[in-house]
């Protein structure tokens, strides 16, 4: 297995570099394939405007027409996102305005499965709404090898992960190396245990992803925290490990959650893999955390992410709106 995952790293990783801009418009053109981005957003108006001028500048204008389509999902914010998102040109669709006759639970995996309804590309690349110091490389990166190879399916991004001390910490307060917390205390273990021919994704977790929407549209999507885990896995076991692939973007800077989010975070990942391990029985979806009150420690419940939503594919309104 070690010696599959060495062969898959030397032929399936790449740096953003190795495929020029003018490679990649050259191929979409010539394949008439179309892309989309799609940004799932929950009170990121902070950085959602910044995220949506660089593609609209560098990715959708008449010389450099790689992006067709830029939709900003809006989660249900209290901020202003959905304004701050319009105003720098992006397309901004509510939560709760898709499929409405299905009520939205909370979660990323819901936001990212329901964008299949309310975009049309060939290529559906997700990219987080909280990014700080963001690059056009993100998208070019992690879309570039699909535009270019006909074989892959499913294309993740890599990078440094610093762990800054502060939300907007400076590049001297940052720790080199050290965010992606949940990554290497759960995803990884779980990936190289269960799923060893995924050992060599650098970043399971990571929110910068690009795949087919005929793979997509085909894979259940958890509606949380485990969303990125049970679509790399999913997609394994659909594609195949030669469909996968990554590229290195660089350094990706964002918030960084507390403790007890990603106490919350990691359940949920587990059990993601734990459904993919037994597609059945259910062990005691809960998770009970503690923080100090008046009468010292108190017990806080919470659930954790189990529900999926089905193949797109199956979704009638989705396959009323393919046919038409």
């Amino acid at each position: 297995m070690l010696e599959e995952v060495e062969r898959w790293l030397e032929r399936r990783s790449w740096a953003v570099g190795d495929r020029p801009l003018d490679l990649l418009l050259a191929a979409k053109a010539r394949q008439g394939t179309t892309v989309s981005v799609v940004l799932p957003a929950l009170n990121e108006e902070a950085t959602v405007g910044a995220i949506v001028s660089v593609i609209r500048g560098e990715l959708m204008t008449d010389a450099v027409p790689l992006v067709d389509e830029l939709v900003v999902i809006d989660s249900g914010s209290t901020d202003r996102t959905s304004e701050v998102a319009a105003a720098a040109g992006a397309r901004v669709v509510h939560r709760d305005a898709i499929l409405p006759r299905l009520p939205a639970v909370p979660g990323k995996g819901e936001v990212l499965w329901r964008s299949l309804l309310v975009t049309s590309g060939d290529v559906v690349c997700f990219v987080d709404a909280d990014l700080r110091e963001f690059s056009a490389d993100f998208v070019t990166g992690i879309v570039g090898p699909l535009l270019t190879d006909p074989e892959l399916q499913f294309v993740k991004a890599m990078y440094d992960r610093p762990l800054g001390i502060e939300f907007d910490a400076p590049a001297s307060g940052r720790t080199v190396g050290q965010g992606g917390r949940v990554t290497e205390l759960v995803a990884r273990p779980l990936l190289n245990l269960h799923w060893p021919q995924l050992a060599g994704f650098v970043q399971p977790l990571g929110g910068e992803y690009a795949a087919r929407r005929s793979l997509l549209e085909q894979l259940p999507f958890p509606v949380g925290y485990g969303v990125e885990l049970g679509l790399l896995v999913d997609s394994l076991h659909t594609v195949g490990l030669d469909a996968l692939a990554q590229v290195d973007v660089g350094v990706r800077l964002h918030r960084h959650q507390d403790g007890q989010a990603l106490g919350r975070m990691a359940a949920a990942i587990y059990r993601t893999a734990q459904l993919r391990l037994t597609r059945g029985h259910l062990v005691r979806p809960l998770l009970t955390q503690f923080e100090r009150g008046e009468q010292g420690f108190e017990p806080r419940t919470h659930a954790v992410d189990t529900e999926e939503r089905p193949p797109m594919v199956d979704v009638e309104e989705y396959r009323d709106r393919r046919v038409a």
